[in-house]
C-alpha cells in the first residue's frame, strides 16, 4: 500500500470515528459538535507543538547556550508567522460563512484566492526577516555567547517560512470548511519525521554532520514542506474539503482589499502578543542565563497548556462563522457561551497540575538545577489563571468567526502589549524575575474579563459579513 493509500485510509478511519462526514455545525445540538470539531485542532496542534517541544528537548541536551539562543528564536518564529496569520484567519472566516450560507463556489474561490496572496506575503516576510533577525536579536539583548547561535537559526528558518505558513493556512481553509480530520493527519506524518530528524542532524549521528542547532531548524523547515506539499495537493484534488484551482488564484486585487480588511486586525492580534514575548525578551535579558532558559522552557510548557483552548477557540471561530452565514446568531452566542464554560473548567484543572508538578514539568526539557527551579516559580506564578485563558480565548473566536477580528485584536494587544510589559518592567525591578512571571498572570484574568463583558454588549452581532460575491461571472 502506497504512502497515498495510507494517508487516505487513515483519514477514512478517523472522519468516521469523529463523525465529520455527516457534521452539520448549524442545527442541532451545540457540545458534540463542537467537541467532534475541536478535539483534532486539539491533537494537530500538540502535534504542531511537538516541533518546537521535540527542538527545545534536543538542544537542552547540546548546550545550555543553545536553549538559551533557542528561547531568543522561538518568539521571533512566533512574531513571522503572526504577521502573516491574519490572511488564514481571513481565509478561514470567508470559507466558513459561505459554507454556513450555502455558497460553495464562493468558498472555493475565497480559498484559492488567499493561499495565492499568502504565499506572496509569506515569501516576503521571510525575506525580510533573513535580513533584519541579526539587529532584532542584538536589540532584545542577546548575550555574546548566545547570539550568533541564535542568527544561524532564525536565518534557516526565514527562508523556510513559506512552508511553515503554507501548511498553516492549508489547516485554516480545512477548518473552515469544517474538516479538521485530515490536517491532523497530515500533521502527524510530519511530526515523525521531525522528531526522527532531530537528533541525526543536532549532533551528527550516522552519515549527517554535527549541526548544533542549525540542525532542529533545518529538521522543521524540511517536515514542513513535505507537510506543505500534501497540504496543496488535497486542496487542488480537491478531494476533502474546500477546493482549490489555479484559474481562481489569478490576481483579483479587491478580493485581497477585503481578505486584508478581515485578516489585517488577526494579524494584528497575532502579532501583537507575539511582540509582547519578543519585548518581554527587552525585561528578561536584564537577568542571567538561567532566567532567559527558564523563560523560554515556560513559555513552550504555556504554549501546549493552551492548545485545548486554542483548539475551542478555532472551532468556535468556524462554528460561528458559518452560523453567522446562515443568520443563526443566538446559536452562535450559545457555542460562545459554552467554549467558555468549558474551557474555564477543563484548564482550571490542568492549573492544579501545573502548580503541584512544576518542577518535574520543567525538568523534562533541562538538567540545570537552577533553570528548573526559576522555570518551577513562573508555573505556579501563572497556572491558578490557565482558566481565565481558556475565556479569553472562546470569545476570541467567536468575534473572529462573526467578523469582527478588529475586537479580538484589541482586546490581545490590550492585555498582552499595553497591560503586561509594564506591569513586567515594573515587576522586574521591584520583585526580580517574580515580577515577570506575575505580569503573567494579572494580565490573563484581565484579558477574559475584558472579553466578557465586551462579547455581552451584543456588538458582535453587527457581523461583518464576508461571504459572497466569488468569483466574476462567467469565472465557472
Amino acid at each position: 500500500m502506497s504512502v497515498r493509500d495510507r494517508l487516505a485510509q487513515t483519514r477514512r478511519l478517523l472522519a468516521r470515528a469523529f463523525d465529520q462526514e455527516s457534521l452539520d455545525l448549524t442545527e442541532g445540538g451545540i457540545a458534540q459538535p463542537l467537541v467532534l470539531l475541536s478535539i483534532p485542532i486539539v491533537v494537530t496542534n500538540l502535534f504542531q507543538t511537538a516541533y518546537n517541544l521535540a527542538d527545545t528537548f534536543w538542544v537542552g541536551q547540546y548546550s545550555t547556550e543553545a536553549l538559551a539562543a533557542i528561547s531568543f528564536g522561538f518568539p521571533m518564529v512566533f512574531l513571522l508567522i503572526s504577521l502573516g496569520m491574519g490572511l488564514s484567519v481571513a481565509g478561514s472566516v470567508m470559507v466558513a460563512q459561505n459554507v454556513g450560507a450555502g455558497n460553495e463556489r464562493d468558498a472555493e474561490y475565497a480559498a484559492s484566492q488567499t493561499v495565492a496572496f499568502a504565499v506572496v506575503v509569506s515569501i516576503l516576510l521571510g525575506v525580510a526577516g533573513y535580513f533584519v533577525v541579526d539587529d532584532l536579536l542584538l536589540f532584545f539583548g542577546a548575550e555574546p555567547d548566545v547570539y550568533p547561535l541564535a542568527v544561524a537559526y532564525m536565518r534557516v528558518i526565514s527562508l523556510g517560512l513559506v512552508f511553515m505558513f503554507g501548511f498553516l493556512m492549508f489547516i485554516s481553509l480545512m477548518r473552515g470548511y469544517g474538516d479538521t480530520v485530515t490536517p491532523m493527519v497530515v500533521m502527524f506524518f510530519s511530526v515523525l519525521l521531525n522528531i526522527v530528524l532531530d537528533p541525526f542532524l543536532i549532533f551528527g549521528w550516522w552519515v549527517f554532520p554535527r549541526m548544533g542547532l542549525e540542525g532542529a531548524a533545518y529538521a522543521t523547515i524540511f517536515s514542513r514542506a513535505l507537510a506543505f506539499v500534501a497540504g496543496l495537493g488535497i486542496m487542488f484534488a480537491g478531494i476533502r474539503g474546500v477546493e482549490i484551482n489555479l484559474r481562481d488564484m489569478r490576481p483579483n486585487f479587491e478580493f485581497a482589499k477585503r481578505i486584508v480588511r478581515i485578516g489585517l486586525p488577526a494579524s494584528v492580534e497575532g502579532t501583537g502578543r507575539a511582540l509582547s514575548i519578543n519585548l518581554m525578551l527587552l525585561v528578561v535579558g536584564m537577568f542571567s542565563t538561567p532566567v532567559v532558559a527558564a523563560f523560554g522552557i515556560g513559555t513552550r510548557v504555556l504554549s501546549v497548556v493552551f492548545m485545548p483552548a486554542i483548539a475551542v477557540a478555532r472551532g468556535v471561530e468556524t462554528m460561528s462563522g458559518q452560523n453567522v452565514g446562515a443568520n443563526n446568531y443566538d446559536r452562535a452566542a450559545a457555542t460562545s457561551l459554552f467554549a467558555a464554560k468549558a474551557m474555564f473548567v477543563v484548564l482550571s484543572a490542568v492549573g492544579v497540575v501545573g502548580w503541584l508538578w512544576a518542577e518535574p514539568i520543567v525538568g523534562v526539557f533541562t538538567t540545570d538545577a537552577d533553570v528548573v527551579a526559576i522555570g518551577a516559580t513562573f508555573m505556579r506564578y501563572v497556572a491558578p489563571t490557565f482558566g481565565f485563558m481558556g475565556i479569553m480565548r472562546a470569545y476570541n473566536g467567536s468575534f473572529r468567526g462573526a467578523g469582527k477580528t478588529l475586537t479580538a485584536a484589541a482586546i490581545s494587544v490590550g492585555a498582552f502589549g499595553v497591560l503586561r510589559l509594564p506591569l513586567a518592567w515594573f515587576g522586574a525591578r521591584a520583585l526580580g524575575s517574580d515580577g515577570i512571571w506575575l505580569s503573567f498572570a494579572l494580565t490573563n484574568v484581565v484579558g477574559a474579563s475584558v472579553a466578557y463583558v465586551w462579547f455581552q454588549r451584543g456588538t458582535w452581532r453587527d457581523a461583518d459579513l464576508t461571504r459572497g460575491p466569488g468569483p466574476a461571472p462567467g469565472d465557472d
